[in-house]
């Protein structure tokens, strides 16, 4: 077997919901051994999350869970109970990083905050993911996906100006925050290699977002002027616009809007009322009108090939359907198929980059405590014999 980029790492995974799990997703792909510790009986609470097949509520067949933790092993593990916490120290001593996103505070009540975990691991990278960060006057602040966008600015700028802001869909702040946690754990854990020191990284989503936000900090400064929610359409023709079974967006500036008359739409008659910026503006209705009229006589995909031949970016908007569907994912072999002992075989998401070296093949997620007796027995040296027992205690 090809040995991948993380293969010598090793990495407890404390994380719950979206942002954490999806953080240690990405560092699991590349082949680090992911421990992800789980309440006993419970689990983690996407568990309990939809989708499902066929709509039955099952621990081990939650569509979220079984995508988030990909290639992990499941553990389960009571940090309230006394034998659960020395276990726990006797894990950390042997691994090189620790995610954690409690409320902030938590790790702290458990007596597991960097301070005394680095006592006894000083190597020991420890990831706290939060929706506002260790510090501040926000951070015991309660926050949702919805909140982290109102708060972090972006959802400032989405949305018609006429109209509120909106929220992007699903939870695209959670996964904005475990991709930043990603690579930010993986520079602090690339200067442990190098230095023999740990250290604790701090992830806010509200950071996360408003680190993200473009020109909309700088260009406030420079001008005072708010900027104003543009909604999908912009000017000339750059905008989304619906089509036949479908919608599809247009990417065209003053300057290259000629060319999607001429060459795409085959429309030279409209050339006169684009030969300069002001004429555009004078005449952008009309012009919207006639791109709109167009682009009804044809399918997202048609549209996407017409500016594909024309050297113009025209993109369709993919239903679920397309993209499970679409050629170009298929052949980069994104889509990954995976076989579950219990949820079955299904299509899964694959890494979102390509490495030529390392690959990043995808492995099933873990049922709940499926490797306690690898990690306790066969790691830590406890006897066989006294799992049951442990269950009993709610140990594990």
């Amino acid at each position: 077997m090809v040995e991948q980029a993380l293969s010598d790492v090793k990495v407890l995974d404390l994380t719950h919901h979206i942002a954490g799990p999806y953080c240690t997703k990405l560092i699991a792909i590349q082949g680090a051994d992911v421990i992800k510790i789980e309440k006993p009986g419970e689990g983690d609470p996407t568990r309990r999350s939809g989708p499902f097949p066929n709509d039955e509520p099952h621990p081990e067949k939650s569509g979220l869970f079984l995508y988030l933790n990909t290639n992990k092993k499941s553990i389960t593990l009571n940090l309230k109970s006394e034998l659960g916490m020395k276990l726990f120290t006797e894990l950390v001593r042997g691994v090189d990083i620790l995610v954690e996103n409690f409320r902030p505070g938590v790790m702290a009540r458990l007596g597991l905050d960097y301070e005394t975990l680095k006592k006894i691991n000083p190597r020991l990278v420890m990831t706290s993911i939060s929706n506002f960060g260790q510090t501040g006057p926000y951070r015991d602040f309660k926050a949702t996906n919805l909140t982290s966008f109102a708060m972090g600015g972006i959802m400032y700028l989405t949305g018609e100006s006429y109209r509120q802001p909106l929220k992007n869909a699903g939870s695209q702040a959670e996964y904005m925050g475990g991709g930043n946690s990603f690579a930010a754990t993986m520079l602090a854990f690339y200067w442990a290699e190098e230095t023999g020191i740990g250290q604790h990284v701090d992830v806010s989503l509200m950071e996360c977002q408003a680190a993200s936000l473009e020109l909309f900090s700088a260009s406030f400064q420079y001008t005072e002027v708010v900027p104003e929610r543009r909604g999908n359409n912009w000017f000339f023709a750059w905008g989304l616009y619906p089509c036949k079974d479908g919608y599809a967006g247009v990417n065209c500036l003053w300057h290259t809007t000629p060319k999607l008359f001429n060459d795409a739409m085959k429309r030279s008659d409209l050339l006169e009322k684009c030969k300069d910026v002001g004429s555009m503006l004078v005449d952008n209705d009309y012009l919207m009108a006639e791109i709109i009229s167009w682009m009804g006589d044809f399918t997202p995909e048609e549209l996407a090939q017409i500016g594909l031949e024309a050297k113009i970016p025209i993109g369709y908007v993919a239903t679920p359907k397309m993209l499970l569907e679409s050629p170009q994912l298929e052949a980069t072999e994104f889509w990954a198929e995976v076989d579950h002992p219990v949820a079955g075989r299904w299509k899964y998401p694959g890494a979102p980059f390509k490495m030529s070296e390392t690959p990043c093949p995808i492995a099933r997620a873990p049922l709940l405590g499926e490797h306690n007796e690898e990690i306790y027995c066969d790691r830590l040296g406890l006897a066989k014999e006294d799992m049951p027992l442990l269950r009993e205690r709610n140990v594990i």
